[in-house]
């Protein structure tokens, strides 16, 4: 008992971020929100220029300024001496870099000196290609012996950081969402976000809606949805598509789009997007846990993903069949879409399991306790040390 008086409790993180957009954004402002409120300080360092430095903010972290690009470049050396300064500064007990350029800085800047977790956010490697993969594969080799975590938000992720030879001392927490602001929305919530949309954009209220929300990049395979969506309207000519983000591939999308796309944007308050649509999709060529699919299935909207990374382990069992399709793959997706928005039955029964499935298994409260007993662990000595990783298995390159 007195060995447990004595632990140590994390009292400041700080959150290395890049990305300041989209998923990865979303899931550190939910996290920083669960944080502070359970009283601890929570720090975000990032560049500004994004939604994440404003967010963060309202959701009571301190701010702090990382200036940073977004991919590695010839100003890493002065990046990484900047977030080596911003660590300094904010005196933390442990610190949480996220996504492949903050733990790539961070992990150079501290090498081991403070209990540090990366997150990937899913694989910088898979999202490299080839030929620079085999590097940037060999770079997360290196870089996992100066992180005391790597924290996974599925198993996929984990196993996939396995096959390229990376030697970790892992942790697979799933991504979480706030339950208070993606709540059940039924056919009254579905009307009124529907009239809402509709006084904004030029949005029927009573066409059958598929919604995608992701940054618009090839990660998110919005051009494959754009070859699927023909297939959809050949079987219901009104059905309509909202596509919701910004990206470096918004100019080419919106050129190969048909008249019944629309791009609608960033929005800073997605949720009205879920409620008023019909079928929620992310047709993603990678991912570790993408976080919209859960905060559609909150707002109780049965989804169609691509099966990669965490997608499996994202839905409720039994949904597989209906709710997932091969990556890359028009056909199949446009196939599923099509039979989704033609079956109000099997939608509503899907949505009200999807609901049940996040309230069950991925509340972000439930996030920030087990990422608050993993700091923990690394604050009172219980990890062996950045030092002590397993020996790299044989791996396939990626």
């Amino acid at each position: 008992m007195r060995s447990d008086l004595r632990r140590r409790e994390p009292k400041t993180v700080i959150h290395l971020v890049q990305p300041v957009d989209g998923g990865v954004a979303r899931v550190v402002t939910d996290l920083v929100r669960a944080q502070t409120a359970n009283g601890m300080r929570a720090v975000v360092a990032c560049p500004s220029g994004g939604w994440l430095e404003r967010a963060a903010a309202a959701a009571g972290a301190e701010v702090r300024l990382w200036h940073a690009e977004r991919g590695p470049g010839p100003n890493l050396p002065w990046e990484t001496a900047c977030a080596a300064r911003v660590i300094r500064r904010a005196r933390p007990d442990v610190v949480h870099l996220h996504s492949a350029k903050a733990g790539l800085a961070g992990r150079l800047a501290l090498r081991g000196r403070l209990p540090t977790v990366f997150q990937p956010h899913a694989w910088s490697f898979d999202a490299v290609g080839p030929p620079g993969d085999r590097l940037v594969a060999g770079w997360e080799r290196l870089g996992a012996r100066w992180a005391h975590r790597v924290l996974c938000v599925s198993e996929a992720e984990r196993a996939r950081g396995e096959l390229a030879g990376v030697a970790a001392r892992w942790s697979v927490i799933p991504n979480g969402v706030d339950l208070e602001r993606f709540s059940p929305a039924g056919g009254v919530a579905r009307r009124q976000a529907r009239a809402a949309l509709a006084a904004v954009h030029a949005l029927p209220q009573r066409a059958p809606l598929v919604v995608c929300v992701g940054r618009l990049c090839r990660q998110k395979g919005q051009d494959t949805l754009l070859r699927a969506w023909p297939r959809v309207t050949a079987r219901l000519p009104e059905a309509r598509l909202a596509l919701v983000g910004e990206g470096p591939e918004g100019n080419a999308l919106r050129s190969a789009a048909p008249p019944s796309a629309l791009f609608a944007g960033h929005s800073d308050d997605i949720q009205p997007w879920y409620a008023a649509a019909d079928v929620v999709v992310l047709p993603s060529r990678w991912e570790g846990m993408a976080l919209a699919p859960l905060e559609a299935m909150a707002v109780g909207r049965p989804v169609v993903l691509t099966d990669v990374g965490g997608a499996r382990e994202t839905l409720p069992p039994g949904h597989a069949p209906h709710c997932l399709v091969p990556p890359d793959d028009p056909a199949a997706l446009g196939a599923a879409l099509a039979a989704l928005l033609g079956d109000a039955e099997r939608r509503r029964a899907l949505g009200e399991r999807a609901a049940a499935h996040v309230r069950a298994a991925h509340d972000v409260r439930g996030v920030a306790d087990a990422c608050g007993r993993l700091y923990r662990e690394l604050l009172n000595g219980e990890d062996p040390g950045p030092e002590a990783a397993p020996e790299p298995r044989e791996f396939s390159a990626p």
